[in-house]
C-alpha cells in the first residue's frame, strides 16, 4: 500500500532527512523508532504532504501509495487522500482538537468532506466509530467539548477522526504521548485490534522499543535523519546489527531486581546543523573506528534484516 524509497527532505539549505526507505502492506504494522530528533515525525509529514506548510520540500526519492506517486501529486488531489485514504493520528491529543467545537462536529466533518455524507449520515457514522473505540455513551460524547474529557478519551477521539473516512493507511505519530501507562497500553491494544479488524496498514511512530516488540511486524530504526536498520521485528530483536539498535534494546527495563542497572546511551542526538560526517552515530558509539568518522556506511544485509554499519553485528 505504501512504499517510500530514498526519501530526502530539505528546509532551505538544510537537509534533515535523507535516504529513508520502507514499505508496508495491508494488515501490517510498521514501527518507526528512534530518539527525539531522529526524523520520525518529519517522515510522517512527508508522507502526508504537509511539508510545504512548514517551509520544507522533498528533494529526493519516491513516495508511492497504492501505485500512485505522491511526490508529484497536485495539492488538490493530495487533499482528497489526506484524511481520506491516508489517516493521521497526531502526536498530542490535547492540542489536536478545536476547544471551541463539540466533539461530534469535529469527527462528522471528516465523513462529510471525504465521503460526501450528509450531516445526519456523518453523525450516525461518528457514533458508530466512537462505539467501536469503546467510548461509553458515544451519542452523549458527541455533545461534549474537548475540555470535558480525559487525555485518554481525547486520544480516542483523535483516532476516531483518523478512521472516519475509512482509510487504507493509518499513520500514528507517537499516539501515547502524555498519557499514563495504563492508558498507553489501552491505546496500543486498540490500534492493534483496528489493524486486524479493518485490514489497515499502520505506521506506528514511537521512541519505545518495547511497544515495537509487542505490536509491530516490521521496524525501521532512525537516527539523525536516516534509516540505519530495518527488518522484521523478530530478526531485529533477536540479532540487532547496528550498535544504535543494540543500545536502544539495551535501554528496555528488565526485571524487578533493585540492583539491576538501567542502561543508557551516552551523549545526545545531534542537531540537524551538526550532523557528523560518516556514520551519524559514531560520536556516541563505543565501537567507532577511524573509518566511521569519514565514510558513510552502506547497508549490510544479515539474513532478513539490514543495517548501515561498517561493523554490523559485531558484539
Amino acid at each position: 500500500m505504501l512504499q517510500v524509497r530514498d526519501l530526502g527532505v530539505a528546509f532551505g539549505p538544510i537537509q534533515p532527512l535523507s535516504g529513508v526507505s520502507f514499505s508496508i502492506e495491508r494488515g501490517e504494522t510498521l514501527g518507526i523508532v528512534g530518539e527525539s530528533g531522529s526524523g520520525k515525525s518529519l517522515t510522517a509529514m512527508s508522507v502526508m504532504g504537509l511539508l510545504p506548510l512548514q517551509g520544507g520540500r522533498i528533494t529526493d526519492g519516491s513516495i508511492a501509495f497504492d501505485g500512485m506517486e505522491l511526490t508529484t501529486l497536485p495539492e488538490n488531489a493530495y487533499r482528497k487522500l489526506r484524511g481520506g485514504r491516508i489517516g493521521l493520528i497526531t502526536q498530542n491529543p490535547m492540542t489536536s482538537l478545536d476547544p471551541l467545537k463539540k466533539i461530534g462536529i469535529q469527527v462528522d466533518a471528516v465523513a462529510i468532506l471525504h465521503l460526501n455524507m450528509t450531516a445526519k449520515q456523518a453523525r450516525s457514522r461518528t457514533v458508530e466509530i466512537l462505539g467501536t473505540l469503546r467510548i461509553p455513551e458515544p451519542a452523549l460524547i458527541c455533545d461534549r467539548y474537548p475540555h470535558q474529557m480525559s487525555g485518554g478519551m481525547k486520544q480516542r477521539i483523535v483516532i476516531a477522526m483518523a478512521l472516519a473516512a475509512d482509510p487504507d493507511v493509518l499513520i500514528a505519530d507517537e499516539p501515547t504521548t502524555a498519557l499514563d501507562v495504563t492508558v498507553q497500553a489501552q491505546i496500543i491494544r486498540l490500534l492493534d485490534d483496528l489493524v486486524k479488524e479493518r485490514d489497515l496498514a499502520l505506521v506506528l511512530i514511537t521512541h519505545d522499543m518495547s511497544v515495537v516488540a509487542q505490536t509491530c511486524d516490521k521496524v525501521v530504526v532512525m537516527y539523525a535523519g536516516r534509516a540505519i536498520e530495518h527488518g522484521p521485528v523478530e530478526a531485529i530483536f533477536d540479532a540487532p546489527q547496528h550498535p544504535y539498535t543494540q543500545a536502544l534494546i539495551g535501554c528496555i527495563p528488565r526485571g524487578l531486581d533493585g540492583d539491576t542497572k538501567l542502561e543508557g546511551i551516552p551523549g545526545t542526538v545531534p542537531t540537524v546543523q551538526n550532523y557528523p560526517d560518516g556514520c551519524p552515530f559514531h560520536p556516541r558509539c563505543t565501537r567507532a573506528q577511524d573509518i566511521c568518522s569519514t565514510t558513510d556506511p552502506a547497508f549490510v544485509v544479515h539474513e532478513q534484516s539490514a543495517a548501515a554499519c561498517h561493523f554490523a553485528g559485531a558484539a
